[in-house]
């Protein structure tokens, strides 16, 4: 294992304290920190050293596929780490998103290198699943609730220009796709009226206060009406939500630790002053009910959790050790990433043992041993499940 040093993500809905007080940096940060990144996408790769410089671990793994990935990981997903490990640290809410499969995003990107830089929905063309375990309480608008649910929600502010949205709920999850793009593409010169409209109006309840709480930051945005279509859903900390591709999302606050296939496509629909394709968006969004957006971590052993997810681009474990569980191995394949989130612990893969503290990652190679883990506290693993 060997040191692994991640950027940080300065996006304006980042929190100022999360993650600076993870990695014991005074509090506040100078300015927004939004996500670290652990991983070695070309948008913000991570770096290990080299001779005492600091070398962008996506040339690392270019120059030695094989001995860092691992042969079936070369031979599935050619010479790049397949998953990005990331801290995640919201103060506000994101934008309403969605990420493509793969077969979409693969068509996507090679329709997109005809356009200009600015007006491109891909940035690469892999697909981008994501799970996100909460290391604080966590709040997120995660995939299409029962139609019918929206339909009362959007009918208590008693608003005539929303009764062909509440219609269209009312026939069920046929209607969903009539309802969405009426909202997102509703007129420009009235969107403004409208969630002033919404925000006047006498209804009560958790939809009426989501809606004035989001209409707080987009005063003019019909995204405040789409997040009444989707799941609610308040994670405690160690709790996680999966969101597939193709479901509508949004984080709203909120530290977590999120691992997802290394991509960066997303496509956006409201809540954000950044570029919006409603049309593209429709294209990839699924219309369909999301049952359960919370996933459930499998508990191999005391002190270590398994999230498997129905893909092979990322597997997370958290590992948790002190009184009770003094050490414990992962029999990980291929290459691992581990963030120390608590305490301080000791990993090795054979390779030699290295320290970590809160706030500080590692990197192992495919070629190396076992994982084993030491110390007094927490770390979560990535790693994938090719082998």
């Amino acid at each position: 294992m060997e040191p692994l040093y991640g950027p940080i993500r300065d996006y304006a809905w980042g929190s100022r304290s999360a993650i600076a007080e993870l990695q014991g940096r005074p509090v506040p940060s100078p300015g927004a920190e939004a996500e670290l990144w652990l991983g070695a996408h070309p948008g913000a790769p991570a770096t290990v050293e080299r001779a005492g410089t600091r070398v962008s671990l996506t040339d690392v793994l270019a120059a030695e596929p094989e001995p860092w990935l691992g042969r079936p990981v070369v031979n599935r997903f050619g010479s790049r780490l397949p998953f990005l490990l990331k801290v995640l640290a919201a103060d506000a809410p994101l934008s309403l998103q969605a990420h493509p499969d793969a077969k979409q995003a693969r068509a996507g990107y090679a329709s997109d290198a005809a356009r200009p830089e600015g007006q491109r929905n891909y940035v690469d063309p892999y697909h981008k699943p994501e799970l996100l375990v909460a290391l604080s309480p966590f709040e997120a608008l995660c995939g299409f609730r029962d139609p019918a649910e929206s339909a009362e929600a959007l009918a208590a502010f008693g608003l005539p220009e929303l009764e062909p949205v509440v219609g269209a709920l009312a026939s069920g999850v046929s209607g969903l796709r009539t309802a969405v793009r009426t909202l997102l593409t509703w007129p420009q010169d009235e969107r403004a009226e409208l969630v002033t409209a919404v925000v006047k109006a006498p209804a009560d309840g958790p939809d009426a206060a989501l809606a004035r709480d989001l209409a707080g930051t987009y005063p003019a945005d019909p995204g405040v009406l789409v997040a009444l279509l989707l799941h609610h859903v308040r994670l405690a900390p160690g709790e996680a939500i999966w969101m597939p591709a193709g479901n509508l999302h949004a984080y709203l606050r909120g530290t977590g630790v999120e691992i997802m296939a290394a991509s960066d496509n997303v496509l956006r629909g409201g809540l954000t002053p950044k570029r919006v394709d409603v049309d593209e968006l429709l294209r990839v969004l699924r219309f369909e009910v999301l049952d359960e957006p919370v996933w459930s971590a499998q508990r191999l052993g005391p002190g270590v959790d398994r999230w498997q997810v129905p893909v092979d681009d990322f597997v997370l474990h958290r590992v948790t050790v002190g009184a009770e569980l003094p050490a414990a191995e992962l029999p990980v394949d291929g290459p691992r990433v581990v963030l120390c989130v608590t305490g301080s612990v000791r990993v090795d893969d054979g390779t030699g043992p290295l320290s970590l503290s809160a706030g500080e990652a590692a990197i192992g190679r495919a070629d190396a041993g076992p994982l084993r883990i030491g110390g007094s506290g927490t770390v979560y693993v990535a790693s994938c499940t090719v082998a």
